[in-house]
């Protein structure tokens, strides 16, 4: 086969994604958090854009200039007061003066802290976690040099959860020593606060718990040690045989127990809390739903007018400053219309979620309907992956709660009518079933299934299991409260 060039003409329809286009489909995705970062971000790179000022200063607030006007005389004497006469004789703060003087008013010795003891300084810029709190501690013990480097290896190998995750071969390997030695420094940081730390699992966490507690030797520390799967399974009176107590006393001994802490190290955690903020509120007033979105912390954006005056005087600009200025400014008017566009996307979404699943609304998630995509779409005129963008990580706040956009979505199950029933009404119900049944003789997955069917819900037991499992729900074997 000869190879050769050749012209030819096709006609096809394509999508050609233009860098205005991917932006807006870009911002749609975005949650409220990351919208915020974006506004902020395009605000620094575009010169022609700029946060709009407030009602407050747009109407030139008297209040507002006299305590603008205060703040600056106040700054300026106090600007004043630091530079004295002749700068060069004001002093220098003496940082570490104001270190060796400082006190916490906790002290466990008078004497001063050793030259290694963490300052103050070091918790500034950082929470302080578990590590830095075992580390604290061993600043207070007489360890040799050695020692030190192996309790600081040992805490460097625990997780979140304050478990040891490497071996003590692991520990006697690194500090090339012996597993006697290495065995030693792990129970130096098991014996500090918090107690159970540096365990393997949970059962010698809360064996080391017990054991601080002095119930060395008895029924609780029996329990954890030799019947930990009876234990989790809560059949107390399988216990009862095997260590030949009565019931009471396990039970008793269960309460003890059931104080203790099984991850000794989550209190320590530093990790910070993102708090969920809604983009769209819905409440009802006088009967009826209202929709609002939410445009709180979110910085109201308008085309600079100075930039905009200066494109207007001719001559004052050369060729290339005025094409990027009018580049900036058309890429200012497209985000602008994006961030619109966006909001009234979002508002549209809501309000046809608010018209399939208005039984939710009024009476909670057992009146929850099945709700596709598609009939969203189909309802405003849009196209479904339009919708499952503007449905991702957005949240509505409503008489219910705080919910995902995408939580309304469920798909349909029929019944025995023939009808059809939400997924996610069914999980309510059999959360509240389950939270009903008698702890001595929970429901199993048949028979939640079997109660159903009575209320013309057909599911098989193995739905129910996987729907179980989704909401995180114990089988019926650790849900079990044998006495």
């Amino acid at each position: 086969m000869a190879l050769e060039l050749r012209q030819n003409l096709k006609l096809a329809q394509k999508l050609v994604m233009t860098p205005q286009l991917r932006q807006a489909i870009k911002l749609l995705q975005l949650g409220r958090l990351e919208l915020t970062e974006a506004l902020q971000a395009e605000i620094e790179q575009n010169p022609m854009l700029e946060e709009a000022p407030s009602l407050q200063e747009q109407a030139g607030n008297p209040e507002a200039l006299n305590a603008e006007e205060n703040t600056a005389k106040n700054e300026a004497i106090v600007t004043d007061k630091v530079k004295g006469d002749d700068p060069s004789s004001v002093a220098e703060i003496n940082w570490e003066d104001y270190s060796n003087s400082f006190d916490t008013d906790l002290s466990f010795a008078h004497e001063a802290p050793p030259a290694d003891a963490p300052s103050q300084f070091d918790f500034i810029s950082a929470t302080p976690g578990l590590d830095s709190y075992l580390m604290w501690q061993l600043t207070h013990l007489e360890l040799n040099e050695k020692d030190v480097d192996l309790t600081q290896f040992i805490i460097c190998n625990l997780d979140g959860h304050g478990f040891l995750e490497a071996t003590v071969a692991d520990i006697a390997a690194y500090g090339e020593c012996s597993e006697d030695e290495a065995e030693g420094c792990l129970r130096i940081i098991q014996s500090l606060d918090p107690p159970g730390i540096g365990a393997r699992d949970i059962r010698e966490s809360l064996l080391l718990q017990l054991d601080r507690l002095d119930y060395y030797d008895t029924l609780p520390y029996q329990i954890v040690e030799e019947h930990m799967g009876l234990l989790q399974s809560r059949n107390y009176a399988q216990i009862a045989r095997e260590v030949g107590s009565p019931v009471k006393k396990v039970m008793e001994a269960v309460a003890v127990i059931q104080e203790l802490t099984p991850y000794p190290g989550n209190e320590f955690s530093n990790e910070q809390t993102n708090y969920v903020v809604p983009d769209v509120y819905l409440y009802k007033i006088d009967g009826e739903f209202v929709i609002q979105l939410n445009d709180d912390g979110l910085p109201q954006l308008q085309l600079s007018s100075e930039y905009q005056q200066l494109l207007k005087q001719k001559g004052n600009l050369n060729t290339e400053s005025r094409g990027y200025l009018r580049e900036n400014k058309r890429n200012a008017e497209w985000f602008i219309k994006s961030i619109e566009q966006r909001q009234r996307t979002i508002y549209r979404v809501m309000e046809s979620i608010l018209k399939f699943q208005h039984d939710f609304f009024e009476t909670g998630p057992a009146a929850m309907k099945p709700l596709i995509l598609r009939d969203v779409a189909e309802d405003i005129g849009m196209h479904e992956s339009t919708v499952s963008r503007v449905t991702s990580n957005k949240y509505v706040h409503c008489p219910q709660g705080i919910y995902e956009l995408k939580y309304f979505f469920s798909t349909a199950v029929p019944n025995a009518d023939g009808e059809t029933v939400a997924a996610e009404a069914i999980k309510t119900r059999i959360r509240q079933l389950i939270s009903g049944e008698n702890p001595a003789k929970p429901l199993s997955d048949n028979k939640i299934s079997e109660l159903l069917k009575t209320e013309n819900i057909s599911v098989a037991r193995r739905t129910v299991a996987k729907y179980r499992e989704q909401m995180k729900i114990l089988p019926v074997k650790h849900r079990r409260q044998t006495v």
